[in-house]
């Protein structure tokens, strides 16, 4: 017993000898215990904390899997669908919205966006041979290599008309080249939360690796109407404008929207008022249509397609799930 005494003291001794070294028998502890301290014991417990993060998706509509009422919203001609009540945070109609799909021209949306965050209005575009599109059947405003437009002129006609070559104008301006774009765009999408996303180009014609989901365009969405020249641009029922040709010549531009609620073709339920939004449409995407919309009290909302296998049932798809506002 006396032995194991003295094995301990002379290890309790050692020990004592080494902290002295090291200097951790003389540190002293500024930081006096304080109930009202940020780092205090108390307030942790006592979840008083003051410093707490805001939870990313706070201010988000969040939703994990398909929300619908089947006997009285039918999407079955679409591939997905959400409808989203931004003032209550709340998903009201979801289908497959975490499906990668093809976006078509919704990707246009996106295009603003990053074009909104890192170019100015007033900017002059020139275009180059990247504005060249010879895709059968895509929708362009005749751009020519030498051609100049401001980017507010720009955003209109991608916005109102959709015209992919002026997608390419933009993106090769603003960024150095259509590549660098795309890689904003990708950035800007993984920042916002649109981690199912992944761009390929700037104006949506069918491209591997070009894929998105109705969540994911929802989110987009919400982040660009925060720029009230988005706002007031996805209003237009027409657009006119001129710009000018390599040797200083003007050029005419005139068209209307391709939103067939704005032009008159569809209305919306009564009580609800179709803002704005973008439309989309290629072979692959089917029929697509992005809008932001508000009640009678003016609460706004966003509604998506995806998929729709014609025109006119993606705008019914879309009368159905506006009209689960009035419920």
């Amino acid at each position: 017993m006396r032995c194991t005494s003295r094995k301990i003291a002379v290890f309790l001794a050692a020990l004592m000898f080494v902290l002295q070294l090291t200097g951790c028998a003389g540190l002293n502890y500024s930081m006096e215990y304080c109930v009202d301290s940020d780092v205090s014991s108390f307030n942790v417990l006592a979840g008083n904390d003051k410093n707490a993060a805001t939870p990313f998706a706070a201010q988000l509509c969040v939703v994990s899997g398909n929300i619908l009422d089947e006997e009285n919203v039918d999407m079955s001609t679409a591939g997905a669908a959400i409808l989203c009540d931004l003032n209550n945070v709340n998903v009201i109609c979801a289908k497959n919205v975490h499906e990668q799909m093809y976006p078509a021209s919704l990707t246009k949306v996106m295009t603003a966006l990053v074009a909104l965050k890192y170019g100015s209005l007033d900017q002059k575009l020139t275009a180059t041979s990247a504005v060249t599109i010879t895709e059968s059947g895509a929708q362009l405003c005749g751009l020519k290599s030498g051609d100049s437009m401001t980017l507010d002129q720009a955003l209109r006609i991608l916005l109102v008309y959709s015209a992919n070559d002026v997608a390419m104008l933009i993106a090769e301006n603003i960024a150095g080249s259509p590549e660098a774009f795309v890689d904003l765009m990708n950035e800007e999408a993984h920042r916002i939360g649109a981690t199912n996303t992944h761009f390929a180009n700037p104006h949506g014609l069918s491209q591997d690796e070009h894929y998105t989901t109705a969540y994911d365009l929802y989110l987009i969405m919400n982040e660009a109407i925060r720029y009230d020249t988005f706002n007031e641009i996805i209003q237009m029922t027409s657009y006119e404008t001129t710009y000018y040709d390599k040797n200083g010549r003007e050029k005419s531009f005139s068209k209307n929207t391709t939103n067939r609620f704005l032009r008159g073709d569809f209305k919306s339920p009564a009580n609800v008022t179709v803002v704005g939004g973008k439309t989309g449409t290629t072979n692959a995407a089917g029929h697509c249509l992005m809008l932001y919309s508000r009640n009678v009290n003016g609460a706004p909302y966003i509604s998506i397609i995806l998929g729709a296998d014609s025109s006119d049932n993606c705008y019914l798809d879309t009368i159905d799930l506006l009209d689960e506002i009035n419920k």
